[in-house]
C-alpha cells in the first residue's frame, strides 16, 4: 500500500503530450519506516469533528504515510460517544444532540481507516479530563461543583470505566469498536484539590493510608488493570511516568508531550517503550510552530540505536481541538504534519535539516493541493492562514 503511494507520488502528467510518465526513470527503491507508529492525534471533545470530516483526514493521512489515527475522544467538555451500555454519558454529556457518534459511525470509521492502512487508537483520559461524565453519572464524581479528577472511592466509577471500555474493545485483543490492541489512558494534568475537598474521598484517603497522589496511583493502576483485562496494551501521557515510574506495569507505553522533557531517555532506560509527541515542536495547534522546527525534532537524542530500535515507537502529531473544527483543521495539519511524518518515516541519515527538505515540502504541498486537500502555504508565519498575494504553490 505505501509502495503504491510512493509509486502514485513518482507519476507526471505532460500537459503538452497529454501523457503520463515518471521522470528519471528507472528508478530502485528500497524503503521501510524508521518507526512503525506514526500518528496524528483527533480530539472530537473540545469541537466536535464528525465522521466524514475524521474520514477525508485519513485519506490524506496516506499520502504521508501516516498509519494511526490517535484519537482522543472524550474530554471535560463533551462526551459525543454513544456508549451502548452507558447511554447518559453521551444523552447528557455531548454539546447537542446532533453532535454524538453512533457505534455505527465509530464503526464505519474505523473500517474506513483500516481498508487504507491506518489504525484508530482510542484515548479516553481518565481521572482527569472527565468533567463531562457528571452530568449523566454524577455519583462517579467527588461533587457538583467540583467535578474532576473522577472519584477514586467509589466502585461505581470502576464499574462504570469497565462497562465503556467493554463498549469500546469487546472485551478481548484485536475485538470490538477499536479493534487496535493499543489503548490510551490519558492520566495527565491531574489536580486532586476536589478530591481534598470532598469529606467523602478525603475519609477515603485517609482510611486507606493514602494521600492524593497515592488515590492517583490507586486509580491508574486500578483501571490500567482494566484495560488489560479486555486485551489492550496500556498508553498513558508522562504524567504517569513521572508521578509513579517503575512502579507502573511493564507494558505500559509512555508517551512524552512536556517541552524539555527526558522522559523517553528514562523510561527507555528501564525498560519500558514510548511514544514522543513534545509540546513546543509537535502540537500541531500551536500555529506559530514552523515546519521547520517540527522536521528537525529527533525522537532518540540521548537514546542509543538498539535501545530507539527496540523501545521507541515512533510518535506524531497532536492536533488538539479548541480552536479548530471541521472549518479549518485540514489547512492547521496540513502540510506541517508532512515534516513530522518524514521524520517518522526515513532513515536519520536521510532526514537530516529543514533546509535539505525545503524543495521536497514544498513539492509535497503542491501535490496535497492537486489532491483537493486545503494545506496551507509553506512560507505562513502563522499556520492556516491563507496566502499573502497571487502566485504559484511553488513560490
Amino acid at each position: 500500500m505505501h509502495a503504491l503511494q510512493t509509486l502514485s507520488q513518482l507519476v507526471r502528467f505532460d500537459f503538452d503530450s497529454q501523457s503520463y510518465s515518471i521522470p528519471s526513470s528507472p528508478w530502485d527503491i528500497n524503503d521501510k519506516p524508521r518507526f512503525k507508529h506514526r500518528e496524528v492525534l483527533v480530539d472530537s471533545a473540545r469541537h466536535f469533528e464528525p465522521a466524514q470530516t475524521i474520514k477525508n483526514l485519513i485519506e490524506s493521512l496516506t499520502y504521508a504515510k501516516i498509519n494511526v489515527v490517535h484519537w482522543h475522544l472524550v474530554d471535560s467538555q463533551s462526551f459525543p460517544f454513544d456508549s451502548p451500555s452507558l447511554p447518559k454519558l453521551s444523552q447528557s454529556g455531548a454539546f447537542s444532540n446532533q453532535e454524538r457518534f453512533t457505534t455505527n459511525d465509530v464503526a464505519d470509521v474505523v473500517e474506513f481507516a483500516r481498508a487504507r492502512g491506518v489504525r484508530v487508537m482510542v484515548e479516553i483520559d481518565t481521572p482527569g479530563h472527565a468533567g463531562s461524565w457528571c452530568k449523566g453519572h454524577p455519583e462517579i464524581c467527588p461533587s457538583p461543583t467540583c467535578t474532576e479528577p473522577l472519584n477514586p472511592a467509589t466502585n461505581a466509577t470502576f464499574e462504570l470505566l469497565d462497562k465503556l471500555f467493554q463498549d469500546l474493545t469487546g472485551g478481548d485483543r484485536s475485538k470490538g469498536l477499536f479493534p487496535d490492541n493499543m489503548m490510551h489512558l490519558g492520566g495527565d494534568e491531574v489536580n486532586t484539590k476536589c478530591w481534598t475537598k470532598s469529606p467523602s474521598i478525603s475519609a477515603w484517603l485517609k482510611q486507606n493510608n493514602l494521600t492524593p497522589d497515592g488515590g492517583y496511583a490507586y486509580f491508574v493502576k486500578r483501571v490500567q488493570a482494566i484495560a488489560r483485562s479486555k486485551g489492550r496494551d496500556v498508553v498513558g501521557w508522562e504524567e504517569i511516568w513521572n508521578h509513579f515510574g517503575t512502579q507502573l506495569d511493564k507494558s505500559t507505553i509512555i508517551h512524552q508531550w512536556l517541552h524539555h522533557s527526558t522522559i523517553a531517555q528514562n523510561a527507555t532506560s528501564h525498560g519500558y517503550r514510548v511514544l514522543w509527541s513534545s509540546d513546543d515542536s509537535w502540537y500541531l495547534d500551536h500555529l506559530t510552530t514552523s515546519w521547520e522546527t517540527m522536521y528537525e525534532q529527533e525522537p532518540c537524542t540521548g537514546i542509543d540505536d538498539t535501545t530507539c530500535e527496540t523501545l521507541v515507537l515512533g510518535g506524531g502529531g497532536c492536533m488538539w481541538g479548541e480552536k479548530v473544527d471541521t472549518s479549518d483543521i485540514q489547512q492547521t495539519i496540513w502540510p506541517r504534519l508532512g515534516a513530522i511524518a518524514e521524520r517518522l518515516w526515513s532513515p536519520k541519515a536521510t532526514a537530516t535539516t529543514a533546509k535539505a527538505a525545503k524543495d521536497r515540502f514544498v513539492g509535497f504541498r503542491c501535490l496535497l493541493n492537486r489532491r483537493g486537500i486545503a494545506a496551507a502555504p509553506t512560507t505562513n508565519l502563522i499556520a492556516r492562514s491563507s496566502p499573502t498575494g497571487p502566485g504559484s504553490c511553488f513560490d
